[in-house]
């Protein structure tokens, strides 16, 4: 079965993906896999640009997401699919006409009012049924991002990957997770700590990540859980310091931490 793999730490934001689905779609009627996808208002292939922390600590991730390659479609309306052995969903234009209720039940799938049918990602099944080993987007990313792969075959690779719906064929690699970074900084000598011991404990206060600070005091806790957390420093000379970090809801930057020196 096919499915798509996308590494979120190689995509650059560059957008190939979302543009060539656009020119693949707009203007172009693919019946019986497609009709034409409108010049606005549909992205069946969209990447999300998602801007994590706080300046100066912030990280930028781009995401793209693909709609409707999900099998809760197949569970919810089997009738409007076409019949495929590699198990991409491709919601039928004829069979799913007037079914307004499928666009309504899932992201990533569109109405298209002048035509009177839902749409969404077909993995490009027309191109793959006609000599293509793969569907637009990935051919047009230069990172390799994005992959199509063989849910068999690669099935070691996609254990170890996220899916955002559960029932879903798209799988991520590297999805971001939580950060808690921050500066320690010496502010009577006015020079940032370099080489301080850092922990981060969760509420248990086990240990689940260690950093020591570099050349620029900086230290930063990457892929950690959303939860909240201790994060505890000490130096020779210095007195140890423990500060709360509660990454539940957003990336933590505690910001520049004083440390003072012993007494």
């Amino acid at each position: 079965m096919k499915a798509f793999l996308i590494d979120v730490d190689r995509c650059n934001g560059c957008h190939n993906c979302q543009i060539v689905c656009k020119d693949e779609h707009c203007g172009n009627d693919w019946s019986p896999y497609a009709k034409t996808q409108p010049d606005s208002g549909q992205f069946w292939c969209k990447v999300e640009e998602k801007v994590r922390g706080t300046v100066p600590l912030t990280r930028i991730s781009y995401i793209p997401h693909i709609g409707a390659q999900t099998e809760a479609i197949r569970e919810f309306a089997p009738e409007v699919l076409m019949n495929r052995d590699d198990g991409l969903i491709v919601i039928d234009p004829e069979k799913a006409k007037g079914r307004i209720d499928i666009a309504n039940m899932f992201e990533g799938v569109f109405w298209n009012e002048e035509l009177g049918v839902p749409q969404g990602c077909t993995g490009c099944a027309h191109l793959l049924d006609n000599g293509w080993d793969v569907p637009r987007c990935v051919d047009a990313c230069p990172t390799e991002a994005l992959r199509m792969v063989d849910t068999d075959k690669d099935a070691n690779e996609l254990a170890s990957a996220t899916k955002i719906d559960s029932k879903s064929n798209v799988y991520y690699l590297n999805y971001p997770k939580r950060f808690v970074g921050a500066t320690v900084v010496d502010f009577d000598a006015d020079e940032v700590v370099i080489g301080a011991d850092v922990s981060l404990l969760d509420a248990s206060g086990s240990v689940v990540a260690s950093a020591k600070t570099d050349v620029f005091g900086d230290f930063i806790f990457k892929q950690v859980e959303a939860a909240p957390y201790m994060v505890k420093i000490a130096a020779a000379g210095y007195a140890d310091k423990s500060l709360e970090a509660d990454a539940t809801n957003e990336d933590v930057n505690l910001g520049d931490i004083a440390f003072s020196k012993n007494a």
